[in-house]
This record gives structure tokens, C-alpha cells and sequence, in this order.
């Protein structure tokens, strides 16, 4: 057998560069590059690997330097997202906090069934040196470590304890990785001295290897058994989740809609896999969901959920429908949400799903008034949006109004992030995508810091696209160091920075819950009452930008706003937009129900009151039996 001596981190540098993923013929690289931060646990380890590959050109694994570590995996999944699953990167970080920093971004990675590698490194294998600079001493047992901590939130987790544990371990997590059904964070623990020590590596190890990511076909009895519900259906419901974008079944989706009249409703992960101004686009459904998806979906008998998890705001918390007898169809290529809600399971790619379900409904289509409500509830649903868009709110503006003008100034390929605050709840109702890469709300996970670090991702992903970062200056102050970032990679992100000085989404909600926007403002502490409820503090957000490299433009006004976006896309580099809006609002009606607890008992009337509301709202809620 051919051998060649390296290092494990040279070791597996080498193997990733090597490393394809392939999809109806296309073959990409899985593993285009490395983010990373180093420290005293991988700078002599995977740095050097990453250095020597680049110097001597014995590994195309190009190197890039992040300013945060969760903030390089938020990128690393936005880019994945971008990609339909089918490329991310992967991640070093050093021992101890540089590695636990990755930790929230792992689980957003998995709880979006999106794929990034992280590299944590690890104390010392030996132990020779215990305890080192770092290291957490468990009484527990001498092999537990804070990378533990990986495991609850990682769809595969290995520690490398010696370098030829590497090949069983790489290989494995290129299948998981490349996996749509198990997909999610991919995690190798690398102890700081095996990632120094050396091997002789078999040289089939790094051999080219295309990771083949397959359509799984519906069965038969499958399809017949999901026609045979639609069939008898009065007034089906289509909604379209994240599924229906990763498989590439836009087209196939729309088809369906158009010849069986069936509405679709999107999830944030479905949003524009059917144009907003598609006949059958009924728009977001769930907490935040649109009139006219609501409406559908509390009358709906059958729900053809295609792609979609059912999260507590696709289903408005088991409220939003109401039929007594409703049934769920469920095409999805993971079993564990085709058999959500008792459905009659479709366990399928959902492109092959449609297009099966289609031949098998060719000559059905819904009733003629069906076709006609959807009608009269979406031009309904019109009306709302450009009330939102237009409400003239004063003296400062309301967030809808900033959402109208930047639905107006955009074309339909710019690609809008988003992920935490009021913004996604009105986003939901409001954003106007009819291109399924144009809508990028995380929401599976609703982190804040996501947005700016995402527009790395995204930006990369896909170069030709107008990348613009909706962000609210809480998002902000969590994470917004990967300007920097943009700056150092040449990259031209728009950023729009709304700042209403405060948690404008918690604190309507707190109000809602009787909890008087308690903590939820930005203020100096009130000398009298001891609470946060002093003067506005004088932060200057938009300078901050300034200081991060960013071109910086200011808006006070629903106008100023248009004209600095128009300057911001005639821009070549990374330009900061910054309006305030209005903390309390308004923001568009609410068509749904989210199930937040309120205390039971209370000596505030605000929450005694807010019970009453809440007890009200538990009674409508269900299994779907």
C-alpha cells in the first residue's frame, strides 16, 4: 500500500480538498474552503496544514479569516442554504472558548437541517501536560471536555484521539454532511497534539471522491393513497417549507398549483418557491402568516405539507386549522416529518413527489367558488400589505413602510437576510419574493447575531446577487464584527440597520403578556423607579458601522430611505443604510396565535388580564389526531 507521511491536520486538509458532492449530474466542491480563528489549540495544527496547502499548492483549500466564531459558522450555513445543501465549508477554532464560541451556531446549523464542519480543537490526547491553559477539569471523568458540549447539538460527533481514527471519521462525516434526511452539524474534535502528530496515510484516503446526493422516489402505493385524500377534497392546502427550495421543485410546485387550483402557503424556508404574485400564492401561513393563508388553512380539510417540519408558527402553535376532520398528506425526504400531524406519509424528494402527484391527479382539480375564495382572500390580503406599506406613520416611521420602499427598490434576484425581532413576523406577511434564493430568514432557530454574518455567506455563495442585511440594532449589538470581514474579502453587502432602540419584537410581545415591555428597551436606568425607563442612551450604531470600514448613509424619512438605497446599489463596496423607526409600531394585523405562557397567577392586572386572553387561546389548540 502507498503511503505518505503527514500530519493529521495536513492529513485532513488534503482530504477535503478532494471532496464533491453531486446532484442531477452537477458536481460542486462540498468543501470549497476554511473559516477560522486561531489560537495556541490550532494554529500549529490545521494553521500550518492550511498554510503549507497554500504555499506549496499541495491542497486547493483556500483560507478565510473570520472575526467571530459563531459569526463564521452563521456564514458557513448561509452559504450552505444558498447552495440547496450541497457545498458549505468547514471550521477551526482554538481550545476552550474559541471552540464553545461555534456551539450556537451548531445548533442552528442543525435545527435548519443545514450542513457545516466544524473543528474544534481539544486538550491534549496525552494528557501529558494536564491541566493545560483552558481546560476543564470534570471530577466526572478525566476524557470529558467543553467540545462535549457539541454532542447534543450535532447530527455527527467524533473526537479524534489518534490520527488514524481520522479516516473512519472523515468519511463519515462527508456522508452525514451529504445527507438531506441527517444533515445538520458535522462535528470532529481535534485534540491540539494529534492534530500535530504524524502518519502514514494511505494515499487512497485522498483520492477524488463525489459524494452522490440522490432523489428518493415516492412509492406508488404511496402516491395513490395521497391522491385518493385530494380527491375527496373540498378545499385543499398546500404548504410549501424549506424542502420544496433545497430539492428544486419550484417549477414542479407551481405546475401542480396551477392545473388542481390548490392554494400554497409558504413557511420562511418555502417563501418564493411560488412567485407572491402567482394566482395560487396565498403567502405565509402560521403565527405570522398572511389573512388569506389563514384563512384557507382554518377551513382546509386536506394539507399537502411539501418540505415543511411544522414548526409552532407554520401551525400558529396547533390553532391554525381548525376543521375537525382535517388530514394531512406529508411529502418530505426525512420519515420524522411525513408522519407529523397522523399524515398519510409521501417520504419522497419533493420535486419527484409533485411531479408524481401530478400525474396521478390529471384530470381533478379543486371546485370553481374554491378558486374563486382564494381570489376574493388574496386581493384582501393586497389591500393589508399596502395599508402596511403606506400607513404614513409619524414623526418617525413605521418598520412596514421601510419594508414597502425596500420591496419597491429591489430587483427580484436580490437576496433579502433576516432572522430575529419583529422583522420576520413582518416579513412573513409583507416580502414580496418570487425568487425562492431572494427570501433568507433563518427562523428555524431565530438567533440573533445571524444576519450580518450571513451576508458573508451569501454574498459568496452567490456573487451576482444584491446581498442586502436587514438587521435591528439588537441583532446588531449581538454580532456585527463580520463587516470587517466584508471589507477584508472585497465583498459589497448592503446593511440596512434599523434602529428603534429596543427589542421592538419581545417588548410587543411582553405588552401582549401582560409583562409591560419590562427589559425590553434601551434606556438609562430611571433613578425614581429603578427600572430600565430613563432617557433613550445615546448610541450611535451608524458610527460604529463607520469604525468597522463600512461606508455609512443615513435616513430619517420613508424618502431619504428610497434615495439611500438607490446610492447604496450604485455602491462597489459594503454600504451601511441606517433609519430609525418607530419602537411601538404598528406593525400588520395578526391573523394567528403563538402559544407563550402567562403566569397563572399574578398581583399585576396587566397579567391577570393577559391569562384570561391566554386561557381563552388554549382552548382552540390540538393534536391532529
Amino acid at each position: 500500500m502507498n503511503t505518505v507521511r503527514l500530519t493529521t491536520s495536513q492529513a485532513l486538509v488534503r482530504f477535503l480538498a478532494h471532496q464533491y458532492s453531486e446532484r442531477d449530474g452537477q458536481e460542486q466542491r462540498l468543501i470549497p474552503g476554511v473559516w477560522g480563528i486561531f489560537g495556541h489549540g490550532n494554529v500549529a495544527g490545521v494553521g500550518q496544514a492550511l498554510l503549507q496547502a497554500a504555499t506549496t499548492g499541495e491542497a486547493d483549500l483556500p483560507y478565510y479569516l473570520a472575526r467571530n466564531e459563531q459569526g463564521m459558522v452563521h456564514a458557513s450555513v448561509a452559504y450552505a442554504k444558498m447552495r440547496d445543501r450541497l457545498a458549505t465549508f468547514a471550521c477551526t477554532a482554538s481550545t476552550g472558548p474559541g471552540s464553545t464560541n461555534m456551539i450556537t451556531g451548531a445548533a442552528l446549523a442543525t435545527t435548519n437541517r443545514l450542513p457545516v464542519l466544524l473543528l474544534p480543537s481539544d486538550m491534549f490526547a496525552t494528557r501529558a501536560a494536564d491541566p493545560v491553559l483552558q481546560q476543564l477539569e470534570d471530577t466526572r471523568g478525566g476524557d470529558v471536555t467543553v467540545n462535549d458540549a457539541f454532542r447534543a447539538v450535532s447530527k455527527y460527533f467524533d473526537r479524534i484521539s489518534r490520527p488514524e481514527q481520522l479516516i473512519p471519521a472523515a468519511l463519515a462525516a462527508m456522508r452525514v454532511l451529504t445527507d438531506p434526511v441527517e444533515t445538520g452539524a458535522v462535528t470532529l474534535a481535534l485534540p491540539q497534539d494529534v492534530q500535530a502528530e504524524a502518519y502514514d496515510w494511505p494515499l487512497e484516503f485522498f483520492r477524488r471522491r463525489v459524494w452522490h446526493v440522490g432523489r428518493p422516489v415516492p412509492e406508488p402505493a404511496a402516491i395513490e393513497r395521497a391522491a385518493r385524500l385530494l380527491r375527496n377534497a373540498k378545499k385543499p392546502l398546500i404548504v410549501a417549507g424549506g424542502g420544496a427550495v433545497y430539492s428544486g421543485a419550484e417549477t414542479a410546485l407551481r405546475a401542480f398549483a396551477e392545473a388542481t387550483g390548490i392554494p400554497v402557503a409558504d413557511t420562511h424556508a418555502g417563501k418564493g418557491a411560488v412567485p407572491w404574485d402567482h394566482p395560487c400564492a396565498v403567502g405565509g401561513i402560521g403565527s405570522t402568516g398572511s389573512y388569506a393563508a389563514n384563512e384557507l388553512a382554518r377551513e382546509a380539510d386536506v394539507v399537502l405539507g411539501v418540505g415543511t417540519r411544522y414548526s409552532d408558527f407554520t401551525t400558529a402553535s396547533h390553532t391554525v386549522f381548525a376543521d375537525p376532520d382535517v388530514t394531512f398528506v406529508n411529502l418530505n425526504v426525512a420519515r420524522l416529518d411525513a408522519v407529523k400531524h397522523s399524515a398519510e406519509p409521501l417520504v419522497a424528494d419533493a420535486r419527484l413527489g409533485i411531479e408524481a402527484l401530478a400525474g396521478a391527479l390529471t384530470d381533478w382539480e379543486v371546485p370553481a367558488e374554491y378558486r374563486a375564495l382564494t381570489r376574493r382572500l388574496i386581493a384582501r390580503t393586497r389591500e393589508i400589505e399596502e395599508d402596511c406599506f403606506h400607513v404614513g406613520h409619524g414623526p418617525l416611521p413605521a418598520q412596514t413602510e421601510i419594508l414597502g420602499a425596500l420591496n419597491d427598490v429591489l430587483d427580484d434576484r436580490a437576496a433579502v437576510i433576516n432572522a430575529a425581532g419583529s422583522m420576520p413576523g413582518d416579513l412573513q406577511q409583507l416580502w414580496r419574493a418570487r425568487d425562492p434564493k431572494a427570501y433568507h430568514v433563518e427562523y428555524a432557530y431565530s438567533c440573533m447575531g445571524y444576519e450580518v454574518a450571513a451576508g458573508v455567506g451569501v454574498k459568496m455563495a452567490d456573487p451576482s446577487r444584491e446581498v442586502v442585511v436587514l438587521v435591528g440594532d439588537g441583532s446588531y449589538l449581538m454580532m456585527a464584527q463580520e463587516i470587517v470581514t466584508m471589507i477584508s474579502e472585497g465583498l459589497k453587502v448592503i446593511v440596512v440597520l434599523v434602529q428603534n432602540h429596543g427589542f421592538a419584537s419581545i417588548g410587543a410581545l411582553s405588552e401582549s403578556l401582560g409583562s409591560q415591555r419590562f427589559g425590553t428597551k434601551y434606556r438609562y436606568r430611571d433613578g425614581g423607579s429603578g427600572l430600565l425607563d430613563g432617557e433613550v442612551l445615546p448610541v450611535d450604531l451608524a458610527a460604529n458601522a463607520s469604525s468597522l470600514g463600512a461606508d455609512v448613509l443615513h435616513a430619517t424619512s420613508v424618502d431619504e430611505f428610497r434615495s439611500a438605497m438607490e446610492k447604496a446599489k450604485a455602491a462597489t463596496r459594503t454600504t451601511v443604510v441606517h433609519v430609525e423607526t418607530d419602537l411601538y409600531g404598528p406593525n400588520p394585523p395578526g391573523h394567528g396565535w403563538w402559544d407563550v405562557p402567562v403566569s397563572e397567577v399574578a398581583a399585576l392586572d396587566t397579567t391577570r388580564s393577559a391569562y384570561a386572553t391566554y386561557a381563552a387561546h388554549k382552548q382552540t389548540q390540538r393534536h391532529y389526531l
